[in-house]
């Protein structure tokens, strides 16, 4: 007889939620998987995986041992001093120790540990066979998992994601007996509801996914999912066109089918003159359809729905797609057609009674703050000032728009598209887009340096006035989105290349009067009216929101700097630069002033390079050692070197190879051409080496001894000149 057999584990449900569906069978599988492992029930994963429906969740195993190995234990019992007595014979403690093993206490063993000999039982009992502990593992899996809100029904005292109707339970040939939340276990599972509403047998596990695939279901949600975009990509392609396929809505259509059959359908081209990201985003994100884009990429009047069924009158069907969405694109026109009308430039008026924050003002408050910082740092990046601060100013102006208070997805998508209608700069209607980028992890930043200095200004607006409010994230908590707003302005610094002096922008973000005014007139407006009525309440109220703007008043860019270089942390070690390279360059950038994100990061690369070099370490550790002597200096290290003091052909040999270097490096500096100063400092190694195997530094000499510290300071300026190398010696 085998000693493995194949397993096949199906559990049967009404619908399961689409987006949970991939986490639910991935915790079922695993959870089986957990149980036999845990029972040292020994298999073979090779090509396992979860497989499911939004009708049921499956495990297939092609080999399982059919038996536990051996299971052996051991108790230790006590210790002999307190087992045996002065005449050798058992204790009540021994005696009972061995009952409870259910032997005679002569025939227990002995083992040591540090406080000396004592009893031990040690047994061995055959494993038990795999199909009686199928039902438990099971079990074990269903209850670990992840159903925060687990359904009941028919009266029943347990719960699950959805009603479960049927259990397949197979190991080899034989149906493993088993009864799991209310159901039996069978060989029999269900094909397609609608396509195949009758049994489907398994002999043997191995039948599963094909005697499936004739009933009309796709297990494997792999060949599902490839079915999917196969069947959509030939639907597009026949009309002409190229269908958008959205990994997220691919995998919830997956979810959604067992048997997906892609159906091209079409809408009205009147609907076309909608910005295509409105129309794209109802298809995607309320009918799960996807869209077909032309040969320029946009968006044309047709989509492709894919129906979990292969329909004798497919016409029906299209109809019915092509009915749902009509009245929402209609909807959608409106909205676009009722805000054109309305004018982008009118709906920043409405921004003066949103509020933006309590201790921050309004909306509008914020906007002309981040106008005024747009128009500062545009120089740095060369853009026009006049240009900044205008696409600045209607940046948020689509708020108050009917679109996207529908589709909030679309600010500043919106405002684009009212800005080019309201005759608005092209360069300024996309800026008021770009503004938002990055929108998401991952996302791109934006692609014009314009947008880059709105969306800079946006995001130094945010952390300084968060900071400012004391909103700054604890723990899990960040209301205000202040890390993901700190990363995407180091993002669009860095890979946008700009030139902006980060704690110049902060300082300017951080003017004080630019966060208390709207606070100040929020105050004296109710105290005006607490006087006016003679209210207690509300001069009470007055008095407190003083008191709230006092932390506005102190604010330290340095602080926010920090917070930013730690969000870079992360961003850096999910490009695999190592922390102890990031903290070389960090370390530099806080001992400097004028920290440039845009330099920054073209120092970490020049390091990543640098410790490629087989000098690099032993540079690394000369300057760490150098640091270190310079540090136990009490006063001031001497500049000057005086080449007359040299006592020793190494130091000379050295002052001689810095001074060279220093001057090489200097143009190189100048260009930033980080990588060439490191090679070039990398050559200093012969005479650094023979510097510190030869030369005693602190000499009873202190002209000597102040001669050779600065020497030492000399080089270890120049070594530090990209980054603080010494970081990389451990």
């Amino acid at each position: 007889m085998s000693t493995t057999q194949p397993l096949l584990i199906e559990l049967g449900t009404e619908e399961l939620p689409v987006k949970a569906l991939p986490g639910l069978a991935q915790a079922f599988f695993d959870g089986v998987l957990d149980g036999l492992h845990k029972r040292g029930i020994g298999f073979d994963r090779d090509g396992a995986k979860p497989l499911y429906t939004p009708r049921r969740l499956a495990v297939l195993l092609r080999a399982v041992d059919v038996r536990q190995p051996e299971q052996k234990s051991e108790v230790l019992g006590p210790y002999l001093n307190i087992a045996l007595d002065a005449q050798g014979q058992p204790t009540k403690a021994l005696q009972g120790f061995a009952a409870k093993a259910g032997i005679d206490w002569i025939t227990l063993e002995r083992t040591s540990d540090a406080k000396g000999e004592r009893f031990v039982h040690r047994a061995t009992k055959p494993g038990a066979d795999t199909a009686s502990l199928l039902e438990e593992i099971v079990r074990e899996a269903l209850a670990a998992m992840p159903i925060p809100k687990p359904m009941r029904w028919g009266g029943h005292d347990y719960g699950f994601a959805r009603p479960v109707h049927w259990l397949v339970l197979l190991l080899g040939k034989d149906v493993v007996p088993a009864q799991v939340l209310g159901v039996r276990s069978d060989r029999m599972s269900r094909g397609h509801r609608f396509m195949h509403d009758k049994p489907v047998w398994f002999s043997v596990p191995g039948d599963y996914v094909e005697f499936l695939r004739g009933a009309n279901v796709l297990v494997d949600p792999d060949e599902r999912r490839e079915r999917i975009v196969q069947e959509v990509t030939a639907a597009a392609s026949a009309t002409g066109g190229s269908a958008r396929i959205d990994a997220g809505i691919l995998e919830e259509v997956n979810g959604l089918t067992e048997w997906p059959v892609a159906i091209a359908c079409g809408f009205e081209r009147e609907f076309l003159a909608v910005p295509q990201e409105a129309l794209i985003a109802t298809m995607e994100a309320n009918q799960k359809f996807f869209p077909v884009l032309d040969a320029a990429g946009t968006l044309s009047e047709r989509f492709i729905g894919v129906a979990n069924i292969a329909s004798r009158d497919e016409s029906e069907v299209r109809k019915g797609y092509e009915r749902v969405i009509r009245p929402r694109f209609a909807d959608a026109k409106f909205f676009f057609d009722e805000d054109l009308k309305q004018g982008l430039a009118s709906m920043g008026e409405g921004l003066k009674t949103v509020k933006y924050q309590d201790k921050l003002g309004t909306v509008a408050d914020k906007v002309a703050r981040v106008a005024a910082l747009a128009e500062a740092i545009a120089p740095a990046a060369g853009v026009d000032p006049a240009q900044a601060r205008r696409a600045a100013e209607l940046s948020k102006n689509d708020l108050q728009s009917r679109m996207v208070n529908e589709f909030p997805e679309l600010q500043g998508i919106a405002g684009r598209y009212y800005a080019k209608a309201a005759g608005e700069a092209a360069e300024v209607a996309d800026a008021i887009d770009e503004a938002y980028m990055p929108r998401f992890a991952g996302d791109a930043i934006a692609l014009s340096k314009l947008g880059q200095v709105v969306a800079v200004a946006e995001r130094l607006d945010t952390l300084a006035g968060g900071f400012a409010a004391g909103l700054k994230p604890t723990g899990n908590k960040d209301p205000f989105s202040l890390r993901r707003n700190a990363l995407g302005l180091a993002r669009t610094l860095i890979e946008g290349g700009l030139e902006i002096d980060l704690e110049k922008a902060l300082l300017e973000a951080s003017g004080v009067a630019a966060f208390q005014q709207p606070l100040r007139q929020q105050i004296e407006a109710r105290k005006k009216a607490a006087d006016a009525l003679k209210d207690k309440e509300l001069k009470a109220a007055s008095q407190s929101l003083d008191e709230s703007a006092q932390p506005l008043a102190v604010l330290n860019a340095g602080d926010i700097t920090s917070f930013i270089l730690d969000r870079l942390r992360g961003y850096y070690a999910d490009q695999a630069v190592p922390s102890q390279q990031f903290d070389t360059v960090e370390a530099l950038a806080n001992s400097q002033v004028g920290l440039k994100l845009s330099d920054f990061d073209l120092r970490l690369k020049a390091i990543a390079e640098f410790v490629k070099l087989p000098e690099a370490e032993a540079l690394a550790a000369a300057n760490k050692r150098s640091r270190n002597i310079l540090k136990k200096v009490e006063g001031e290290v001497p500049s000057a070197i005086d080449a007359s003091l040299f006592n020793e052909p190494a130091e000379r040999e050295l002052a001689e190879a810095v001074d060279a270097a220093v001057a090489d490096t200097d143009p190189l500096l100048a260009q930033r051409d980080y990588v060439a100063v490191l090679g070039r400092l990398a050559r200093l190694r012969p005479q650094v080496d023979a510097f510190f195997d030869k030369v005693m530094v602190n000499v009873d000499d202190s002209a000597v001894r102040n001669n050779r510290l600065a020497l030492l300071k000399r080089l270890s300026d120049r070594l530090g000149s990209v980054a603080a190398i010494e970081h990389l010696s451990i």
